[in-house]
This record gives C-alpha cells, structure tokens and sequence, in this order.
C-alpha cells in the first residue's frame, strides 16, 4: 500500500485564497488525496512537526480541521537523532530546517511520497533521492 506525507503546506492547500486556478487545482487533488487515505486505499504518516506547526496556526477552526488528520494516519513519527542527522543534511542543500524536517520525516517513516505545494522544496527535489517528491497534482495525474 502506498504510504504518503502530506507537508503542512499542502494540508493548508484547500484553505488558501482559491482565486488562482493552480491553487485550486491543488486544493482538488489534495482533497482526492485525503479521500483515498480516509477509505483506506493509502496510508497517511503524521509526524510531530507536523503537529509542531499545526499548533502553531492561529486559524482555529483551520487548525482543528488539520488536527483531525493525526488520528486517521497510520503512522506517526517521533522526533529521533535520524531525523535530526538528516534534516540538517537537507538544509545543506538549501532547503529551510523546517522543510528539512519534514523531508527526514517522511523518509524515517517509510513513506512513498513526500507530497508539497511548496515550490522551493519543488525546485530541490532533484538532490533528494530517497523519496519521490511531488505536488499534490502531480500525484493525482501520476498515480
């Protein structure tokens, strides 16, 4: 079964400003990504950054809506020294700690795909090969 790593952006997708058609069709297959998750045709890995940066949106009613989310994942991750060993390879390549985490996240857990909206993330994947990186359209299209 895949497993996937929806990054905090791309859980935010749906409640971004949907006036640019790129950000809604985004938002759309963000959604068909969830659906497949909530029926059980993929599994989702939560990791505790993502809950780290989730708690920290001020947007409550986004918040609760994001939060639910840690109870259908299949996986969560910890924070371990792995993770920390390779974020910090990570942002050698330029990418943000933040992001960095993410992506360690992701690869600790096992996952398939590290799923983003984030276009700098986007712009590197090509350094990381241990986890397809992709948007969340890409995905859909791909899949």
């Amino acid at each position: 079964m895949i497993r996937v790593y929806l990054d905090n952006c791309s859980f935010n997708r749906p409640f971004d400003d949907q006036e640019s058609e790129i950000i809604r069709l985004e938002a759309e297959a963000k959604m068909m990504i969830q659906e497949r998750i909530r029926v059980g045709q993929m599994e989702l890995v939560w990791s505790y950054f993502l809950e780290f940066e989730n708690e920290a949106n001020p947007d409550e009613e986004v918040r609760e809506k994001i939060a639910v989310w840690r109870e259908i994942a299949t996986v969560i991750q910890l924070e371990t020294n792995i993770i920390i060993e390779k974020s910090k390879a990570y942002s050698d390549l330029g990418l943000s700690t933040q992001d960095s985490i993410h992506i360690a996240s992701a690869i600790v857990s096992n996952a398939d795909y590290f799923i983003t909206t984030d276009k700098g993330i986007i712009k590197k994947r090509n350094r990381i090969n241990e986890i397809k990186i992709v948007n969340p359209t890409e995905f859909i299209i791909n899949e």
